[in-house]
């Protein structure tokens, strides 16, 4: 039986999540407006810069940061906090309402999709300060995400299709849900990368002028191309556990671990696309930009698998859809 208060209160949470990532966007685009150039920073923390400035060495790791830029940061951070709380409630309070995990379908998936590209990008931000200007990179597609979310795949909270009603639920779709909400930060770095290393060359031919764009002020291209390396490294056991899950969940259910669904098929092809990121970036010839646009082209096959193959393809997975 549906608890419909909670299921009511769970949408309640999404408009509220909604509209706290979208403060949060707006908060850091003001701190990127008033922020410095990531070289510039560097000069301030260096004990080179204004009187603005924050102290050299500061405890947040955020020195050579005018302060109106760091509150502003701050602003922004507390904001995707709270956000992600609200968001964390929208599947708590769904899976309560049925009893049951909050993943059955796809409005719940990719709700938790993206609170775990939330969450790892609250991490990084975390243990890196300099990371937080990625915020309105990562938060901005979030909350379109979002608004997409809630027009398209909304369905109202209900049972589990039988095809679902297995243990094998909470380890396969949570294992796939962790392993793409990092690959979605990760490639958002590599592409941010992509932007900023084109601009530093732009900027040392002389064909544009430095510190004059919204790119200067994002981390550097070293840092990004480590954030994406890194949390491809991390979220790519994750991904290869979850396709092992399902090809043993389908053997249960199916009677066969592989049979070339297109659910299964896309999956296969995106681990082949991220073990080839992986091997490229260490590969010389292949770091930098290369293994950068093979990391973005995991996450294109990534979105491609969740929308098209679920709501367009037919197949075994075709539950999994909005109705």
């Amino acid at each position: 039986m549906i608890d419909e208060s909670l299921a009511t209160l769970s949408d309640t949470f999404f408009s509220i999540t909604v509209a706290l990532y979208s403060l949060a966007v707006v908060a850091f685009c003001a701190e990127l407006a008033f922020g410095r150039p990531a070289r510039n920073r560097e000069l301030v923390a260096a004990g080179t810069g204004g009187l603005d400035a924050a102290p050299a060495g500061g405890p947040d790791g955020t020195a050579g940061e005018p302060a109106r830029a760091r509150r502003l940061g701050l602003v922004a951070m507390v904001l995707t906090g709270l956000g992600a709380l609200t968001h964390t409630a929208v599947l708590v309070c769904r899976g309560l309402a049925a009893d049951r995990l909050p993943w059955g379908n796809m409005y719940e998936f990719s709700t938790a999709v993206v609170l775990v590209a939330v969450v790892a990008y609250g991490v990084l931000a975390v243990r890196a300060p300099a990371l937080r200007h990625i915020g309105v990179f990562v938060l901005g597609p979030v909350v379109l995400a979002m608004v997409l979310i809630g027009l398209f795949l909304y369905v109202e909270t209900g049972p589990l299709v039988a095809a679902l009603r297995s243990s094998w639920l909470a380890v396969h779709v949570s294992t796939a849900t962790l392993g793409f909400g990092i690959f979605f930060v990760s490639g958002i770095a590599s592409l941010l990368y992509l932007l900023r290393s084109r601009h530093d060359e732009r900027v040392a031919t002389g064909e544009v002028a430095g510190g004059s764009s919204l790119l200067d002020r994002l981390p550097t291209a070293a840092a990004l191309d480590r954030t994406a390396h890194r949390t491809a490294v991390f979220g790519f056991p994750i991904w290869t556990f979850a396709v092992i899950a399902g090809a043993i969940w389908a053997e249960s259910a199916w009677g066969r671990f592989w049979g070339w669904d297109p659910k299964e098929t896309w999956a296969f092809i995106a681990w082949v696309v991220y073990a080839a990121y992986l091997h490229a970036r260490t590969t010389s010839g292949w770091r930098g930009r290369p293994s950068a646009w093979v990391n973005v082209v995991g996450l294109v096959v990534m979105i491609f698998n969740l929308l098209f193959v679920n709501l367009v393809s037919t197949g075994l997975h075709s539950y999994g859809g909005v109705s």
